[in-house]
């Protein structure tokens, strides 16, 4: 079966066609302000695929994928709100593909997914239970389609089992997840991917508080916290640039905000690290992937170096020229670099769908 995912950012459109053995049989990075046309020249120069998978980061409760027909789209269009910076995107991509692959059957697979099991402890927020019930308030958790992707290739490139594993998802998003046996058992990002960690231009976790007296006494609307929260704010408010490439850049030469803005990442990453594994009982194996995580020998260094109480510890000279996928640890607890493959994992979970029978374990009693 070959797979067409299609991953549908703010500022790219990423297509992959996988064969069924996961080959990468083609390749396409689209910017955001090329026409259909484009998308359509690139569809007709490749070979046909049986299916399109497409990364959509809201699936609400759904805890699995689904093909797409007119309700299921209605419904992802209704959680926009949840996702302002990604549902429109993803929407989008999903239907210039279609369109010009009418006959093809359409499948989302979701970054919420990963996490719709999570336990009641992790999931539920200390909410009136009448706002609970009528919104639906609860932890949803995203970049699900990267932590189960490193929950399957942590172990496979260890050489052995991990039960307990923090995968460290670290781009212009950022969250991280306590995996448990292969199941996520807590996050970082909650309600809407504005939760947890600094971000390119997210700001992670504040104080509610501070959201209120914003709007009660700074005199600003709530599009404009809104606005500030999602795209003012993280790296780029702390050392003007969003990019943490920029930022360490900035720091190397003494740029003091900057060496702040690095302090201030570090900080709320270890913390979270110690907490994810608090969810654990222990930790076993810690990946690193996305932008950052994969390209960060500094911050991987500085993070490592606050968990060393953890049995976390890292080998400086293989850190320092890591290329995904490799392991850098030399303690107790494996350390590992993960080139990001949410194309991969999205192809399996189609795959999964539509023909169960032919993965790996199929007819056997589940356990």
């Amino acid at each position: 079966m070959r797979v067409l995912v299609v991953n549908a950012g703010s500022s790219s459109l990423k297509l992959r066609l996988l064969a069924p053995d996961d080959e990468v049989l083609e390749a396409a990075d689209l910017g955001p302000a090329e026409p259909v046309e484009a998308l359509a020249r690139v569809l007709r120069a490749w070979p046909p695929p049986d299916v399109t998978g497409h990364r959509v980061v809201h699936g609400g409760p759904a805890s699995g994928p689904v093909l797409v027909d007119a309700a299921v789209r209605t419904r992802l269009a209704d959680l926009t709100a949840l996702a302002p910076l990604h549902q429109p995107p993803a929407l989008a991509g999903l239907d210039a593909v279609t369109a010009l692959l009418p006959g093809t059957p359409a499948v989302a697979c979701f970054d919420t997914a990963f996490h719709a099991e999570l336990p009641a402890a992790a999931s539920t927020y200390a909410l009136p239970a009448q706002w609970r019930e009528r919104y639906g308030l609860r932890r949803y958790g995203f970049h699900g389609l990267s932590h189960a992707y490193c929950a399957t290739r942590t172990p496979e490139l260890l050489g052995r089992s991990v039960p307990r594993l923090v995968s460290c998802h670290l781009g212009a998003g950022a969250s991280l997840a306590a995996v448990l046996e292969g199941r996520s058992v807590d996050t970082t990002m909650g309600f809407t991917p504005l939760e947890g960690l600094v971000m390119a231009t997210r700001s992670g976790t504040v104080d509610p508080g501070l959201v209120l007296w914003l709007i009660t006494h700074g005199g600003l609307s709530a599009a404009d916290v809104s606005a500030g929260l999602e795209k003012q704010s993280g790296l780029l408010a702390l050392a003007g640039h969003a990019d943490l490439r920029e930022v360490e850049a900035a720091a190397l030469v003494g740029e003091e905000r900057a060496r702040l803005a690095i302090e201030v990442y570090v900080h709320r990453l270890a913390a979270g690290i110690a907490s994810q594994t608090a969810a654990l009982g222990g930790l076993d194996a810690l990946a690193f992937t996305g932008g950052v995580g994969e390209g960060s020998e500094r911050v991987r260094a500085l993070v490592c170096a606050r968990l060393a109480y953890l049995g976390v510890q890292l080998d400086p000279d293989r850190n320092a020229d890591a290329q995904p996928d490799r392991e850098i640890g030399a303690g107790r607890v494996g350390v590992v670099v993960l080139h990001a493959r949410e194309d991969l994992q999205i192809a399996r979970e189609v795959r999964r769908l539509l023909r169960p029978e032919e993965q790996p374990g199929a007819g056997r009693a589940a356990r």
